[in-house]
């Protein structure tokens, strides 16, 4: 089979070639040239199937977003998975192992978390890649208001309160990551830094 044969599949081909490349070297080598090596196609292929470097690393990123939702029972849009959560304890405890993968996934795919959130890297890639996000921000958006509801006293938003939480996690992840986190607390021990920021953006929870 040539090239030119079966289009999608070699769009997968690239794909996987860049997954495979993202975990063993990280974001700088996903060069159009190390992804065609790695697939094991010409140099030129990519281009012929993806119409710009910024929409075959979209491609990749949508693949790491699809895994993630998968890692935190999100599956597809994630709108059943959080309408059957009754009451705010039930929330929280949702949001908490939504946290808990989502930091696992941080540690254990650190290229592919650097490439998902990398938006001047995919700047341009179209709304693809947004319907394959955003969902799981709703999703934490819809827990938040479930465990926190605004009172209309000049609390935030659903949507602001699951961005701060998200931008906290998110941070957290990327200390980690750093050796940071552990130079300032001393510790490797995530649970205490993780059940303070739950407890900053939901509330105390009962102990």
């Amino acid at each position: 089979m040539t090239e030119q044969d079966n289009p999608a599949g070699l769009r997968a081909r690239l794909v996987a070639a860049g997954v495979e490349l993202l975990t063993l070297e990280g974001v700088h080598a996903l060069t159009l040239r190390e992804i065609a090596r790695q697939a094991g196609v010409s140099h030129g292929a990519p281009r012929r199937h993806f119409a710009t470097h910024a929409e075959l690393l979209a491609a990749i990123a949508r693949h790491g977003f699809d895994d993630l939702a998968g890692t935190l029972g999100l599956r597809g849009a994630g709108a059943h998975e959080t309408t059957a959560v009754h009451g705010p304890a039930e929330a929280r405890a949702r949001l908490e192992r939504l946290a808990r993968g989502y930091l696992a996934f941080a540690a254990d795919r650190p290229g592919m978390f650097e490439l998902m959130f990398r938006h001047d890297v995919l700047e341009g890639s179209g709304a693809e890649l947004r319907r394959t996000s955003l969902p799981l921000f709703d999703a934490l958006t819809r827990l938040v208001a479930l465990v926190h509801p605004p009172t209309g006293d000049g609390d935030p938003s659903p949507t602001t309160a699951a961005a701060a939480l998200w931008a906290n996690l998110h941070g957290l992840a990327q200390l980690r990551a750093w050796g940071s986190l552990a130079l300032t607390t001393g510790t490797d021990a995530l649970d205490p830094v993780l059940r303070a920021t739950l407890d900053a953006h939901l509330g105390q929870a009962p102990r």
